[in-house]
């Protein structure tokens, strides 16, 4: 067992715990430096999910993906900044600071895996791994002009995640190029029957360019309000690049986009209300005062530990799941979601994938996004995959303003190739 001394120029805050002589073996990933997001376990290394509520946290064993990057040898080099709890779309919900981008350190890498998105596009690691709730990994993908993958719900294991909203979240890849998304992905999906959500589908893949005949799906909803005029010119010049290496280009239109937010907001809000009532702060985290009873005491904790984000969801999904309030929100957001994935099914009878923009915008400046609702409104575009647990890729495009802009591909169901096969026909229009 040999060891890799990693000492990152870390100017952009993307690791909260770095490891200098991580130990490598044999294995496809033998030597290479790979970040793990801090929402993921790793036995005796601080697992934080950039919160003060875990401070002091020390996992008693890996999560299932932690075990297999060191079967194949992987150097697991640190823990990468996020958004507590994986909650936002900036990395700026961090109680250790925000992550800048590395394509401008003047704006916001994208959340909430920034972290593991900034420290592979500033070459720190060659690969990361990071959590998709509702975007998490292809909006930094996205703003940091990397590839990211969500892999289909249920084909990666999420034991040792440190859970915000079960039904939603997948952990999966991220890397500069499609086939070290791809290689990552081999190593990933081992079957764990830990997970009962897990199904045994490994991934036996080299990613293949060649499209002729695919046909993908571009719903008009993907390019309407809110996305960015010159957003949407740089992906159109990249579907037609597709078009021109022989996919056939349809399209189509998608109605559930227009409640897909709020059947998100509602079920991922809820999810987290119920997941984090765990965290009272007595094993781990700030020092109780033991003078006051126990309900002062809990509410303190809560109060110093969990950031303004993580409070308000956890209020919001209180609320939603509250007597006389369920059948009209969760109940409602169930139904809707529904639709969501009625939406998916009727339009792969017709097409392979979907294709549109990762995001609406370029990453945005530093502390610009202070509303929630307009921060919110952000992720409008990678909530239906996860809604509907379809596997989905962000892969760089061009670039807006000279930001890197990402275009999003969508699959069926444990279809994970198809969408892999796209982002490999992007990246080679991209760079020819």
């Amino acid at each position: 067992m040999a060891s890799v001394t990693f000492s990152p120029d870390d100017r952009y805050n993307a690791f909260i715990t770095t490891l200098s002589g991580a130990e490598t073996g044999p294995g496809r990933l033998s030597g290479i430096p790979v970040a793990v997001k801090d929402n993921i376990s790793t036995r005796g290394i601080p697992t934080t999910c950039a919160s003060r509520i875990l401070t002091g946290y020390i996992p008693p064993y890996d999560a299932h993906v932690v075990t297999l990057l060191k079967r194949e040898g992987a150097a697991i080099v640190g823990k990468t900044n996020m958004d507590e709890f994986g909650m936002g779309t900036t990395t700026e919900n961090s109680a250790f600071g925000p992550t800048l981008n590395p394509a401008d350190p003047t704006r916001v890498p994208g959340g909430s895996s920034g972290g593991s998105a900034a420290a592979v596009a500033s070459g720190m690691v060659r690969m990361a791994l990071g959590t998709d709730t509702g975007g998490s990994i292809r909006c930094p993908a996205a703003f940091c002009g990397i590839v990211g993958l969500k892999p289909t719900y249920g084909r990666v294991s999420r034991y040792g995640l440190i859970a915000y909203a079960n039904s939603l979240e997948q952990i999966g890849p991220m890397a500069r190029n499609v086939e070290d998304v791809s290689l990552l992905m081999e190593v990933l999906t081992i079957h764990d029957p830990r997970d009962s959500t897990t199904i045994a589908c490994p991934y036996r893949h080299t990613p293949d360019p060649t499209i002729r005949g695919l046909k993908i799906g571009v719903p008009e909803e993907f390019f309407g309000e809110g996305v960015d005029p010159r957003v949407a010119s740089v992906v159109w010049e990249a579907i037609t690049r597709l078009e021109a290496q022989g996919a056939e280009i349809v399209t189509c239109r998608m109605p559930s986009m227009a409640f897909a937010l709020a059947a998100y907001y509602v079920t991922c809000t809820s999810e987290a209300s119920s997941n984090l009532a765990r965290f009272d702060g007595v094993r781990y985290g700030p020092q109780a005062d033991t003078r006051r009873t126990w309900h002062e005491s809990f509410q303190e904790q809560r109060r110093e530990g969990f950031g303004t984000e993580v409070r308000r969801r956890i209020m919001l999904g209180t609320f939603a799941l509250s007597s006389g309030y369920y059948g009209k929100y969760y109940a409602k957001a169930q139904a809707a979601r529904q639709q969501v994935r009625n939406d998916f099914l009727r339009l792969f009878r017709t097409v392979d994938v979907i294709a549109g923009p990762t995001m609406p915008t370029v990453a945005f400046r530093l502390g610009e996004k202070t509303d929630p609702l307009s921060m919110y409104l952000s992720d409008v575009l990678t909530v239906p995959a996860n809604l509907a647990g379809v596997p989905a890729i962000s892969v760089p495009c061009g670039t807006s303003e000279g930001l890197p802009v990402g275009l999003q591909v969508m699959g069926q169901w444990f279809r994970d190739e198809n969408v892999i096969d796209v982002a490999a026909a992007c990246e080679q229009g991209v760079s020819s």
